[in-house]
């Protein structure tokens, strides 16, 4: 892989975390319910964990010589965490959540390979730092997830 990989891992990361603010930030709102309150508060702990890696992405991009990409060339992609008609079917977001963090720890995995063969330590770095707090929420809202019966 070449640095030209890198940057275009970079940026979709970049994008992505900005994607994932918006959702979990409206579903930190819009949730209802007994089993909503833990799960907002999480949303929203997230929300400035997950800003806080578009930064270290942006900022790792302006040092390789690249800007960030603005709004232009965003494209929605996380269907299955958009907020539920239900305010209180809180499962779905958590499915969402599960699916979102998955995502990114491929993203975050793929980076680190294009990081190394590139020979750039530190977007390997950066691909690490994320990766460790994408595995670390993936594994909070797993738990979230075994509070709901399998059999509805």
């Amino acid at each position: 892989m070449s640095s030209d990989d890198v940057t275009d891992l970079l940026e979709t990361a970049y994008l992505d975390e900005l994607e994932t603010v918006m959702n979990y930030l409206t579903n930190a709102i819009v949730l209802d319910g007994v089993h909503a309150e833990e799960v907002k508060d999480s949303l929203e702990a997230d929300v400035e964990e997950e800003l806080e890696h578009a930064r270290l992405l942006g900022n790792r991009l302006k040092q390789l010589g690249h800007s960030p990409p603005g709004s232009a060339a965003f494209e929605a992609g996380q269907s299955s965490l958009q907020p539920p008609e239900d305010t209180t079917d809180v499962e779905s977001v958590i499915d969402g959540v599960l699916e979102a963090e998955t995502d990114a720890h491929e993203t975050y995995r793929a980076l680190l390979e294009a990081a190394r063969e590139a020979n750039d330590p530190v977007t390997e770095d950066v691909a690490v730092t994320i990766l460790a707090d994408e595995e670390a929420h993936r594994t909070e809202f797993r738990g979230f997830k075994k509070e709901f019966p399998v059999d509805r």
